[in-house]
């Protein structure tokens, strides 16, 4: 038999030589060029940080914070919906309005008054209240700005009056479902009492109107809370048609001062880890450069994007509180190399140091930084804006973090190793003179006045504390029999909780959720779903073509259609509005004919003269109707579960209607995120989750590890989607970003710690388990550790926007880090002697393939 084709020299069949050779020869010639000339890699970023960051000032005319264009789907059909009505059914607010006929959300002032005490608003206390309120609202110049016909002032003694003849929902042909709350009837539906009353004061928009409409608005928020406590009777709660955008660009302000927090948490936790009881050897300043480090990388890439007129939404700024913890990450892995390499070259020759710093780490953060930047330059292929700005930002914001580590805090270890080579105090940079007898001094006194000589770094450095605790305890410990039979029941029972909670996981954004706990906007919210939630949105059932009819058949067909709709569940037929049906009826009783197309068009003034309102529903030329519309009341829409069913009851069953049919209400605008949110993070995930594999196999091409990268990424995911129910968080645009990005975290956990324990040299699957840990188990907590420190303030922000982003970051991080940890080395235990490499590498030299590096005590 003919011998085995060998590999090409420099490459094997078990290793990644073809590409890490090439790759270890490039970082080694950057890491000698910035040895010999540290300065133009330290001013360069800094001058390219400068200018970049003068995008800052384009930002106020980059900000994209428009709740609708950037919270829901680019291409949501009820868009194009809107577009239709606002074509063909065009409104007139100077002349005759109409609130349900509205194809947006119009421009409106609203109140929702409350009776004290559990009484009613319709007590003659109450009534009196609510006209001293209706009165406050009206002075400000209400009836200029109006839409018309304006309503009429509230009239304590015509309200009692009116109220012995009032009946609930519909009385003398009004709806009041969406007027009165918490309603108790009679036997005959005779209104007894209501808990809550809603004041809508509509404005108009149409022409110059719309600018005084906006400044009538404006007062009436600067204005409004000054009163509230001037009634006894009532509690009021209110909401504009500004509100809701207003409260949600204010949240920029509330999550500004939480930066400098974050910039000190992480500068505190690098100069802790990097400290030394030496005045000399003290690598504070390596510490503080690092976090500038990141801190030029948001300023350039931001910078960039600005200038280039990437939107900037609100969202982006949780990007920065990432990159600082991702940052000192790479700064850590550095720095590492750095100690590692005064064991293997000649102190004094920086340039051989810095070139086996950088053939060893600079890998290891471009694999780590390749998964992080793919996740997120994928996660741009979405249909939500918000989502693709915060990619489009984080994404770049990554590749000038990997740049500037390479480069600027490169040269500042190699200025900081000139420095320990001066014998130079680390603050003063004052020489200091060891002398004799300087030996006798305290510890305290050598590090901080004295410091010892550079040369004292030559004696062989003993093994760091932590990578003895998971050598001498924490390796044995898990693998212990018992201990891994626990570990197999845990993961049991995390994988059961996390299925269950994909189960429940609900979906869509809570429009409430955009503003601010403290908001006036939130008590609003929860009065209207306490008493207002029972009948839902009043939607449109659009004919968008010209049909016939006077054509009997085709009524029939219309009329059937109607019925089918009036069929779901979330809708009560006996409020539903016709001008079809009136119109038929009308001819069925011998008042009218419209038996054919002349008399049909015809006798639409008779209609008109009887119910005003249904011209407004026909669009008509002279021969014939273009377009029509009529209306259903949903009731019962009290969740995101029943707007996503009732959309699609609606949309599905005009589908099937053989007459041309659409649905519509301004709601449904946002109701469309529903149709793809799911769809766009399974499609995301699994685009992500192919790139990191590929990426695996190319760099760390074991089959084990990759079957175990594998796991790690399904596991993690499922976990993360799984607990965001428990913790009270939808899927929505904003969670969505974390599950992407929990792709390449998982990567981070996984990959190197299956690979240390398949490369390793021991003989037991227990040994070599221990000794991946060992290695490997303390840059993995330090890494979950720092960046959580990165994001851990948001937890403090009230806003939903930051807290989901900080409690998705926190589930990723604590379960990438249990699978990294706990389950995969046990799992290993168990499966380890499948495909294990018959060379005995030893795993010591992935040491620094991890984006956590030891930390640098």
């Amino acid at each position: 038999m003919a011998e085995p084709r060998r590999p090409a020299e420099g490459c094997s069949y078990r290793n990644t030589d073809c590409l890490e050779r090439p790759l270890k020869r490039l970082f080694k010639g950057l890491g000698s060029g910035v040895a010999a000339c540290p300065w133009p890699f330290v001013l360069v970023p800094l001058l390219l940080s400068g200018g970049l960051g003068a995008g800052f000032f384009f930002l106020p005319q980059r900000e994209a914070n428009d709740i609708e264009e950037q919270f829901t789907p680019t291409w949501g059909p009820a868009k194009a919906d809107r577009d239709f009505v606002q074509r063909y059914f065009p409104t007139n607010d100077s002349e005759r309005f109409s609130a349900q006929r509205l194809p947006t959300e119009g421009a409106y002032a609203a109140l929702i008054a409350v009776a004290a005490g559990g009484g009613s608003v319709l007590d003659r206390a109450a009534l009196r209240d609510l006209q001293r309120l209706d009165a406050a609202v009206r002075t400000r110049g209400f009836e200029q700005v109006c839409a018309r016909p304006c309503p009429e002032p509230v009239d304590d003694a015509g309200a009692a009056a009116a109220l012995e003849n009032l009946y609930f929902p519909v009385s003398n042909g009004s709806f009041l479902g969406a007027t009165l709350g918490g309603v108790r009837t009679g036997a005959d539906g005779r209104v007894l009492s209501a808990r809550a009353l809603k004041l809508v004061y509509y404005l108009r928009q149409d022409g110059s109107a719309a600018a005084d409409s906006r400044r009538w608005l404006e007062g009436f928020l600067q204005d409004i809370p000054s009163k509230l406590a001037a009634w006894r009777a009532i509690q009021v709660t209110y909401f504009t048609s500004l509100s809701r955008q207003q409260e949600f660009e204010g949240n920029t302000n509330s999550v500004i001062p939480l930066f400098s927090i974050t910039y000190f948490l992480t500068i505190t936790f690098s100069v802790v880890s990097c400290l030394r009881l030496s005045c000399i050897r003290n690598n504070v300043w390596l510490a503080c450069c690092g976090v500038v480090s990141a801190g030029l990388a948001v300023l350039s890439s931001f910078g960039l994007l600005l200038f280039c007129g990437v939107p900037f939404v609100i969202t982006v700024l949780s990007a920065p509180f990432l990159i600082l913890g991702v940052g000192i990450d790479d700064m850590f892995i550095l720095i590492a190399a750095w100690e590692q390499s005064s064991r293997k070259k000649d102190k004094s020759d920086v340039k051989s140091r810095l070139a086996e710093t950088y053939a060893e780490a600079a890998l290891s953060v471009t694999i780590t930084t390749l998964t992080d930047v793919l996740a997120f330059f994928i996660g741009t292929w979405t249909a939500f804006p918000s989502v693709r700005s915060f990619c489009l930002y984080t994404g770049t914001a990554f590749v000038f973090c990997y740049i500037y580590t390479l480069t600027f805090f490169g040269a500042i270890i190699v200025l900081n190793h000139r420095r320990e080579q001066g014998n130079r105090h680390w603050l003063t940079c004052m020489p200091v003179q060891v002398g004799k007898g300087q030996a006798e001094k305290s510890c305290l006194y050598n590090a901080c006045c004295i410091g010892n000589c550079s040369g004292e770094s030559s004696l062989p450095e003993s093994e760091h504390p932590m990578s003895i605790f998971f050598k001498k305890y924490y390796g044995p410990f898990f693998t212990n029999r018992w201990i891994k039979l626990l570990v197999v029941l845990l993961y049991g029972a995390y994988l059961g909780g996390s299925i269950y909670g994909c189960t429940q996981i609900r979906e869509g954004i809570d429009l409430r959720n955009l503003a601010s706990d403290d908001s006036y906007v939130i008590p609003f919210y929860d009065d209207n779903y306490k008493y207002f939630s029972t009948y839902g949105p009043r939607v449109m059932v659009v004919i968008t073509e010209s049909v016939d009819y006077w054509n009997e058949t085709v009524r029939l067909g219309i009329e059937n259609c109607t019925q089918n709709l009036e069929g779901i569940s979330y809708v009560d037929k006996s409020l539903s509005e016709s001008w079809l049906r009136v119109y038929t009826n009308l001819s069925k009783s011998g008042l009218i004919n419209i038996s054919n197309k002349t008399l049909f068009i015809k006798n639409l003034a008779v209609l008109f003269g009887i119910v005003p309102s249904f011209e407004w529903d026909i669009n008509k030329t002279e021969d014939k109707i273009e377009a029509s519309r009529f209306f259903i009341q949903t009731v019962n829409v009290t969740s995101a579960v029943d707007e996503k069913n009732l959309l699609n009851q609606l949309r599905e069953t005009a589908k099937q209607c053989s007459i041309p049919l659409m649905v519509y209400h301004p709601a449904f605008i946002y109701y469309d995120q529903f149709l793809v949110i799911v769809q766009n993070t399974i499609q995301n995930i699994i685009i992500a989750a192919g790139a990191m594999l590929v990426i695996s196999l190319l760099l760390i091409p074991n089959p084990l590890c990759c079957v175990w990268v594998t796991f790690a990424i399904a596991s993690v995911i499922v976990g993360v989607a799984g607990f965001m129910t428990f913790w009270n968080i939808n899927l929505d645009s904003i969670s969505m970003i974390n599950l992407v990005i929990s792709i390449g975290f998982s990567v981070d956990f996984s990959a190197h710690i299956s690979y240390a324990f398949v490369t390793s040299g021991e003989s037991s699957a227990n040994k070599r388990a221990i000794e991946a840990l060992s290695v490997l188990g303390y840059p993995v907590l330090q890494g979950a550790v720092s960046t959580i420190l990165g994001v851990v303030v948001l937890a403090a922000a009230k806003t939903y926007i930051f807290r989901t982003f900080f409690k998705i970051m926190f589930l990723v991080i604590l379960f990438g880090g249990l699978h990294g940890l706990v389950f995969i080395p046990v799992f290993l235990t168990f499966f380890g002697n499948f495909g294990r490499s018959t060379h005995n590498t030893k795993s010591k030299k992935l040491e620094l393939m991890s984006r956590n590096s030891k930390d640098c005590l």
